[in-house]
């Protein structure tokens, strides 16, 4: 069975893909300001890692967990259920745009909007 990450379609899709996402997300005064002071070429490759571990690709991820990593933004920016939508609707967008199919993304739904991630980002 081929994991999501190779459905997908690997590395080439999730490149693509997560470049496409934080041009909308920049774009996105929803959200653009989280990431003002952030070393954008350095954010989108954790990203990239972050994704393929998520999906069941190849394991590079080394970063800190979800909790730790955004509790600055709830604390000090006043990250909320809103912004997490508002992230969560540009990758569903993105990856409309890109012509991945329905039940795919659904897949990528289901894995992102997640109860348990959404309190781990939120810090609840």
């Amino acid at each position: 069975m081929s994991s999501l990450y190779e459905k997908l379609g690997g590395k080439e899709a999730v490149d693509i893909a997560v470049d496409k996402f934080y041009d909308k997300v920049l774009k996105d005064d929803r959200v653009n300001y989280f990431f003002a002071n952030t070393d954008m070429k350095k954010q989108k490759a954790h990203q990239k890692a972050f994704m393929t571990y998520a999906f069941g690709g190849p394991d590079t991820f080394s970063g800190r967990d979800m909790r730790e990593s955004h509790k600055h933004l709830v604390d000090n920016m006043g990250l909320t259920d809103v912004h997490f939508d508002a992230i969560a609707e540009n990758l569903i967008n993105t990856l409309k745009e890109l012509g991945i199919e329905q039940n795919l993304i659904d897949e990528v739904g289901a894995i992102v909007g997640a109860v348990s991630h959404r309190n781990d980002v939120l810090n609840r």
